[in-house]
This record gives structure tokens, sequence and C-alpha cells, in this order.
């Protein structure tokens, strides 16, 4: 699979044009242009281009180090900082039973 050809479904999507427009935000807010944090980035123009637009293809590392250069790199210690989901499942008790008593075998 080539790396343009990641396909996600509609709700996903949306969430990484969500991050990207967060990330044009504070670019902006710090009055940085493109050109200042890719640059520093040590990324390409268009590759923050693609970053900001949510294209799924842009690595884990870029966005790391888009994120360094905004002083926001603390930020990415959040994903999945509390696991719901993993609270409740761990809080159900719904780990492996302990197996029963073996049977004599005549």
């Amino acid at each position: 699979m080539s790396r343009n050809s990641i396909v996600l479904l509609p709700k996903s999507m949306k969430l990484l044009q969500t991050l990207g427009d967060n990330i044009k935000l504070a670019r902006l807010r710090r009055k940085l242009t493109m050109n200042q944090v890719s640059e520093r980035a040590g990324i390409s123009r268009p590759t923050l281009s693609s970053l900001e637009k949510g294209n799924p293809a842009v690595s884990l590392g870029i966005v790391l180090q888009v994120l360094l250069v905004l002083g926001l790199e603390k930020d990415i210690l959040l994903l999945a900082a509390d696991d719901i989901l993993g609270r409740k499942i761990q809080d159900a008790d719904l780990m492996v039973k302990e197996r029963g008593p073996k049977k004599n075998k005549k």
C-alpha cells in the first residue's frame, strides 16, 4: 500500500483535520510562517501544509517535530492518557478466570 492510499473513516478524517487546524492555529498565534516552522522542524513546506490539512500519510515523528517547534511537545503525552474504556474493563474484572479443577481421567 502506498503512503498516499491510506483509507480512513470520515470520523477519523475529521479528527485529523481538527488536529491540523489546531496546529495551524498554534502556528498563527505565534506569528510564525509556514517557511519558518518547516525550516525549524527540518521538513518541507508541502509536508507542513499536508499536516495542517490533516493528511493521514504524515508521520507521527513529523507531528512531534512541529509540536517541538511550537513549544507544544508535551501535548503528545495527553494521547490516551486517561483510558476510560480500559479502566471500565479493568473495573468490571473481565480478566481470564482461574481454571477449574482438573478431572481425573480413568
